[in-house]
């Protein structure tokens, strides 16, 4: 289901020109009603698209005054329940809270590698553009083997 976010929450990450969710959102979604004209909230986010969300949770993640919530499935979150995530500097907090009233925490680890530090393509043969039409090359190593048609299922 779609982010939304709670106004009453929000401060608009403290008047900067972008927010936290709006640098996060892969799909550029969130968006800083500056003047309350689209929203009737001055310097509140708002997830612009709904149904084009992806549910990655990123914005949720990052939101610093826990504002940005999503709608969960019923079968996921019965009604009255909640999932909501606080991120510190070296992790992230999960709150479940059951419509029974129980609640759990779950505490995980963030990636702590500085962004663009990690290299894709460590430890692969560099490209011999000469082999390319040979059968396996680049993934043989990898334990690929090619297909053999008596393993296939038939219907």
């Amino acid at each position: 289901m779609p982010t939304f976010v709670r106004t009453d929450k929000c401060d608009g990450c403290k008047g900067q020109d972008k927010t936290a969710c709006m640098y996060i959102c892969p799909h550029d979604l969130m968006k800083l009603d500056k003047d309350g004209s689209e929203t009737g909230h001055a310097m509140r986010a708002f997830n612009q698209e709904p149904e084009q969300c992806w549910e990655c949770y990123s914005c949720v993640k990052i939101c610093p005054q826990q504002a940005i919530e999503a709608r969960h499935y019923a079968d996921i979150v019965p009604l009255g329940g909640s999932v909501q995530p606080l991120r510190g500097s070296d992790s992230i907090m999960w709150t479940i809270k059951f419509r029974n009233g129980t609640m759990k925490r779950f505490k995980f680890p963030i990636r702590t590698t500085p962004e663009g530090s990690i290299d894709p393509y460590a430890g692969k043969p560099a490209a011999d553009m000469a082999k390319i039409e040979e059968p396996g090359f680049f993934n043989q190593e990898n334990g690929y083997r090619a297909g053999d048609r008596s393993e296939l299922i038939k219907l």
